[in-house]
């Protein structure tokens, strides 16, 4: 049995009788009750079992029913670094921009400019992974300040599905606004950024002003698709790795969530 094995079956056992009160975004504790020397094939049936629970626990993630949570279990760290730089991954991302792209070209238009598609920014157009693999892909609380560093260096590569629904909304003659949590402050670099990783010509760039700071994403989102309401726009398509871009007031006729297990964000 491996070093990093015995760790492992030594902390789910101790958390198993250290937690006192119920953690959903933690999994269902004991995952074991007791370990001898293991034979290959009882580690390969707890890797097995350790995989599904982190499955479970990504899948309950992305139907938004562990709200809120804080940061990824300790025991599926490994499953989420796997699954968010592999196939995947990938597969999701392309799966979400494929059905998005389906309905929007099914759309028909106004004619009258006031068509509109939204994208939130992190995690939907522009992947943060870099820095989240230097924070353990979401182990870590999140960290505003070291979080805002990476963001002023402006180096956030495209989500390449994105990329392409992105320019596919655009050929069909919606309107794009960029709706994102990201401070005013970081307008310059976030258009310097953008523009390099291959977005370009939206309508609107929407950032969270002085006046917004402390509000729930849910709630700054909602009033700024309110504000759209008011000035006559029709929000068909509306795109967010978070349920917080989605759900609220003034909600698109369709949604499409992108996967992110690694945080959460109310």
């Amino acid at each position: 049995m491996t070093f990093s094995r015995i760790f492992l079956l030594f902390s789910l056992f101790s958390l198993a009788f250290s937690l006192e009160t119920f953690d959903s975004h933690l999994l269902p504790r004991p995952l074991i009750l007791e370990f001898a020397e293991a034979s290959e094939t009882q580690l390969r049936e707890f890797d097995q079992e350790v995989e599904f629970q982190c499955t479970s626990w990504r899948f309950a993630v992305e139907a938004n029913n562990l709200s809120p949570w804080k940061t990824i279990p300790v025991e599926c760290a490994d499953y989420v670094k796997a699954y968010v730089n592999g196939r995947g991954y990938a597969l999701d991302l392309q799966r979400v921009s494929n059905e998005a792209g389906v309905y929007a070209s099914s759309v028909k238009l106004n004619g009258d400019g006031k068509d509109v598609w939204i994208f939130d920014v992190d995690e939907t157009l522009l992947s943060n992974l870099p820095y989240y693999a230097d924070h353990g892909y979401g182990l870590e609380i999140f960290d505003h300040l070291e979080f805002d560093k990476w963001v002023e260096k402006g180096t956030a590569p495209a989500i390449e599905p994105s990329l392409k629904l992105y320019q596919n909304v655009m050929d069909l003659g919606f309107k794009v606004f960029l709706l994102t949590g990201r401070s005013e402050s970081h307008r310059v670099v976030t258009v310097e950024n953008l523009i390099h990783a291959g977005f370009q010509n939206w309508d609107k760039l929407i950032l969270r002003s002085s006046d917004d700071h402390g509000k729930l994403a849910t709630v700054y989102k909602s009033e700024k698709r309110d504000e759209m309401i008011k000035e006559g726009y029709r929000i068909h398509g509306n795109s967010g790795d978070q349920w917080s871009d989605l759900l609220g007031s003034s909600m698109s006729n369709r949604s499409f969530k992108l996967p992110n297990p690694m945080y959460y964000i109310p």
